[in-house]
């Protein structure tokens, strides 16, 4: 009997070992009220247990109810020092000003809500309790590993006039903005229900295919996540033909019927004044642009040749990560800035030609970090926000030919180690005890993750590491350390240290060159992070050598047209090595690719007499 039990104990343990994620099917029907700002909303949803645990409970995000006088969110923004500037209103004055919550003062007609109705399991009632943004579920009949099971939920959802992210009336008056607008089933992974209220961060969501159908006024045109199936009926020039012969008009209204496959949210925007236009991109997808047609001509103007860059964006991002699957992504003017979703995004869109570039390179980076490979961001927001801004930055310096396009990003974190704040990025998007602080770690110190795993590994290794993550990962769920496994093995390297030093401490590099001697270079490492050094060294004869120092906790070294010396160990802050010539000038990281935090100490020059 004892081997019996060994034996299923080790198939129990194989199979907890091997990578699962939950399906999560929707199928949803909205009848949209545009004058009350109200809907009401059928869901199904096929929820398939592919955990190996049986499962009890489930929860439900209801992201609308944050936005209520004395939600959660709204006590953020009254608690933190620096609120998020678009959170807050001035009800003073300009001299004297008093910062409000927005959202505390929002009337009744102005909040948000979802409020479920009816709630089954495979037709029998379930019992739930809401707590904020979160619905908690006890399931009638437990949900076995490998199991599929039907829940049904009828619902009311009132649209919070905009404050973040989703809302009707946008300040560009975008009617409405249509964002994690319905009750969306918690993930459930290996670390357990993610089951976050809704503070204001980023999210995390299972895979699932969506069939949504959005019943609204016949005047508003509607786009977003998926495929639009009934072009025809609605018509309104959404094919550019302002043919409205076969519309299916019932009581003033159109319903948009849409497919998403494979994708882990779906949001919408509609708006009666919504320009529509489409382009093919070459070896891409079709897109789609919506936007207000009361803009000046000279953003209109900006808005008509975004289509010619949509091609380029696309080949970089698919030449340096992976394919887009998708036949289809819209870009359309709503929300509150830019923020990414299902095959599309919401940008506003009142900005000059720049500005629109800048921002849509930077959403549709996303559909990569986040989108297909989706990561949990309210964990590890700087996995996509950093690699984002890393891969997006890229491309408009190429566009722009912007030579300096990293400058910010150094010297921006450079700032919030001066200003004594920073906290690790495996910080909870929510839980910064600074916005500011959120904000340089995520997009800025976590895009010199990447800048500074490139200096590590070399160009060669890095761009396998991120073809290889994609490979691996796409629609699934990566972890860090999933990603560094992947640059390990396209390094050969042992990576794990950085990953911990960069993303779990606040650990800092400030490597100095101590006055050194006629021919013997002098290194040292005053910071508490360590990194493999590249050494210039200019002798009296105006020759130059370089020189490469790897760490020994690497247990290898990167390609590179260097003299290589000996491993340097962490232990010992303090490194020598002799060179043939009369030394006069040495210099450490003459690129700046690592985030030194006090450059000038990185030079040596020889005092003439």
């Amino acid at each position: 009997m004892k081997k019996v039990f060994v034996i299923l104990g080790l198939i129990s343990l194989t199979a907890n070992a091997q990578y699962w994620q939950q399906k999560t099917d929707y199928t949803m029907d909205i009848d949209m009220d545009v004058k009350t700002h109200q809907y009401t909303g059928k869901q199904e949803i096929e929820y398939r247990n592919n955990s190996p645990e049986t499962l009890t409970k489930v929860y439900y995000h209801l992201y609308n109810n944050a936005f209520q006088p004395g939600s959660a969110m709204d006590m953020r923004v009254q608690n933190i020092p620096d609120p998020n500037g678009r959170l807050i209103v001035n009800t003073g004055t300009k001299e004297s000003p008093v910062n409000k919550s927005k959202i505390s003062l929002l009337a009744p007609e102005e909040q948000g809500y979802i409020k479920v109705k009816s709630l089954t399991q495979d037709g029998k009632p379930l019992k739930y309790v809401v707590e904020g943004t979160i619905l908690e579920v006890e399931l009638a009949k437990p949900l076995k590993s490998g199991k599929k099971t039907e829940l049904t939920m009828e619902f009311e959802g009132q649209i919070p006039l905009q404050v973040r992210r989703s809302g009707r009336d946008n300040a560009e008056g975008v009617a409405l903005s249509m964002t994690q607008w319905y009750p969306k089933l918690a993930a459930y992974d290996d670390e357990g229900w993610h089951a976050n209220p809704y503070i204001g961060a980023e999210f995390f969501a299972d895979w699932g295919d969506y069939e949504v159908n959005i019943t609204i006024d016949k005047n508003y045109t509607v786009g977003g996540t998926g495929y639009l199936q009934n072009v025809d009926e609605v018509g309104h020039g959404y094919e550019n033909k302002g043919d409205k012969v076969n519309q299916k008009v019932v009581d003033g209204k159109l319903t948009w019927e849409f497919k998403a496959p494979n994708v882990h949210d779906f949001s919408w925007a509609a708006d009666p004044d919504f320009k529509h236009l489409k382009h093919k991109v070459t070896n891409g997808p079709e897109v789609h642009f919506l936007y207000k047609n009361s803009l000046a001509d000279d953003r209109k103007e900006s808005w008509e040749k975004l289509p010619g860059i949509m091609d380029q964006l696309f080949a970089f991002y698919q030449e340096n990560v992976g394919e887009y699957p998708y036949k289809q992504y819209s870009v359309i003017q709503g929300g509150d800035g830019g923020m990414e979703y299902a095959m599309c995004t919401l940008i506003t869109g009142d900005r000059d030609y720049r500005s629109l570039v800048g921002v849509v390179a930077h959403e549709l980076a996303h559909t990569w970090f986040q989108f297909l490979l989706a990561s949990n961001e309210t964990k590890h927001a700087w996995q996509d926000e950093g690699f984002t801004t890393y891969i997006s930055t890229l491309i408009e310096n190429k566009i722009f030919e912007d030579e300096n396009g990293f400058d910010n990003v150094y010297k921006s974190y450079a700032s919030l180690v001066g200003y004594g704040i920073e906290q690790p990025l495996t910080t909870n998007g929510d839980e910064f005890d600074y916005s500011y602080g959120y904000g340089v770690s995520t997009y800025n110190k976590g895009a010199l993750f990447l800048c500074q795993l490139k200096y590590i590994i070399g160009e060669d290794a890095f761009k396998n590491t991120l073809k290889n993550y994609y490979k691996e990962y796409v629609f699934k769920h990566p972890k860090p350390e999933d990603f560094i496994r992947i640059a390990e093995k396209a390094s050969n390297m042992e990576l794990d240290w950085y990953l911990n030093h960069w993303t779990e401490t606040t650990k800092t590099i400030d490597y100095e060159v101590f006055p050194s001697i006629t021919n013997q270079v002098n290194l040292h490492n005053k910071g508490t992070m360590e990194m493999p050094v590249e050494v210039t060294v200019t002798y009296e004869d105006d020759s130059q050598e370089l020189f490469y120092i790897p760490l020994a906790r690497m247990r290898g070294e990167k390609k590179i047209n260097a003299t290589l010396l000996k491993d340097w160990n962490w232990t010992n802050p303090v490194y020598t090595f002799p060179v043939t010539k009369t030394l006069k000038k040495v210099e450490i990281d003459i690129q700046n690719q690592t985030a030194d935090i006090d450059r000038k100490n990185n030079v040596w020059v020889k005092m003439v007499k």
